[in-house]
């Protein structure tokens, strides 16, 4: 072996010792938690289908190991464990997942007895747009795949071109979205209430409530909005509540009805905002059922 070989093996392994394979990363969390891995997690389970659906738009789909009970996309995920939700996660059913991150709501009961056990777990909630653009700034270092800020930015102008699609004559129209029974409603501060704004529709729920606040339903009867959106899977229920078939939007039947497929685009602050302004779109423009 000649002694050029044995300096290009020597320096070889030098910088092998140098340069670790993956490097450490870090995230604080919406607790103000600060979570520290080793590597990029390769086994993931999360507990909010947002968080699944964002982990997907950074193109790391293929390390989710186990989902949340209400999480159906992308389709793909379908074949995955399935751990429960919000207040009934299935903990030994994710240990036995043998996750290196967690990603769970902030409000998830389980998350204590996760860390307990050894887990590490990442808090994250998106419930405004900010919120998104938070929690892909995060996810984007701890997975190490795909620019998390950049794919926000993606995201941002597909919602913005979608909104411009919505003709000036519907703008100002005062609008009511239910996003349970209760009912809850999605309010002006939520990620929903801020697609409408950027409609230049008028949500008749202020911010001041909270993003999802549960109303008297007298308040609706009250605000006599023009167009109300809604699952079809509560719809049965409008037409047996007190007073509303007063409201505008009953009487001139402008009840946009989504299904659950929709709904789920609607409902979850994640990379199809921009499909779900094109929903609103539709509804306004009297496309929907």
């Amino acid at each position: 072996m000649t002694l050029w070989r044995y300096c290009g093996l020597g320096l070889a392994w030098a910088l092998c010792l140098l340069l670790p394979a993956q490097a450490a990363v870090t995230a604080t969390d919406d607790r103000g938690v600060t979570v520290r891995l080793e590597h990029p997690p390769q086994r993931i389970v999360t507990l909010l289908p947002s968080l699944a659906e964002l982990v997907c738009a950074l193109d790391a789909c293929g390390r989710l190991v186990g989902v949340d009970d209400f999480t159906r996309w992308p389709a793909a995920l379908g074949r995955l464990p399935r751990v429960g939700g919000l207040d009934d996660a299935n903990v030994e059913r994710i240990v036995a997942l043998r996750p290196d991150l967690v990603l769970a709501a902030q409000s998830t009961r389980a998350v204590p007895r996760l860390e307990a056990l050894g887990l590490k777990v990442l808090a994250l909630e998106p419930r405004t747009l900010a919120d998104v653009q938070r929690v892909l700034g995060v996810l984007g270092p701890v997975l190490g795949a795909r620019d998390g800020l950049q794919t926000w930015q993606d995201i941002r102008q597909d919602v913005a071109a979608a909104a411009r699609e919505l003709p000036p004559g519907l703008k100002g129209t005062s609008v009511y979205f239910e996003v349970g029974s209760g009912p809850y409603a999605a309010s002006a501060s939520s990620f929903i209430g801020e697609l409408l704004t950027q409609l230049g529709v008028a949500n008749v729920v202020p911010a001041a409530l909270g993003p999802f606040p549960r109303l008297n339903p007298e308040f609706v009867v009250r605000a006599d909005p023009q167009v109300i959106m809604v699952s079809n899977r509560q719809a049965g229920a409008l037409q047996a509540r007190p007073g509303w078939d007063r409201i505008r939007a009953v009487r001139e039947h402008r009840v946009c009805l989504f299904s659950p497929e929709q709904g789920d685009v609607l409902v979850r602050a994640g990379p199809r905002l921009a499909e779900a302004v094109r929903l609103m779109v539709d509804c306004l423009q009297g496309r929907l059922p």
